[in-house]
């Protein structure tokens, strides 16, 4: 059974940071591209970050210079530092498993920013 949870989510003020962790169990690891994604109210869910299996990244243009995508294979978990938080930065974060031809999505993390 493959699983993926997130956790780190909370409610935080602009210009504060937040760590997110999403471990995984029931997949090869290092055979996957693991990715956050983020879906704010209404809003469909758009890639933030992205880490390959060779450690090469990605990262949407919004929040470059400010979060670092990272992976622990040892320990099945990818993680996403968040820095210099942004209202616009609240949402539902999701973490995404892509390899050996599926995909997995876990339940997601909450995120608030306020001002």
């Amino acid at each position: 059974q493959v699983q993926l949870v997130e956790s780190g989510g909370g409610l935080v003020q602009a210009g504060e940071s937040l760590r997110l962790s999403c471990t995984t169990s029931g997949i090869r690891f290092t055979s996957y591209a693991m990715g956050w994604y983020r879906q704010g109210p209404e809003q469909k869910r758009d890639l933030v970050a992205m880490i390959f299996s060779g450690g090469g990244t990605n990262y949407a243009d919004s929040v470059k210079d400010r979060f670092t995508i990272s992976r622990d294979n040892a320990a099945n978990t990818v993680y996403l530092e968040m820095n210099s938080l942004k209202r616009e930065d609240t949402g539902v974060y999701f973490c995404n498993a892509d390899g050996d031809n599926r995909g997995y999505w876990g339940q997601g993390a909450q995120v608030t920013v306020s001002s």
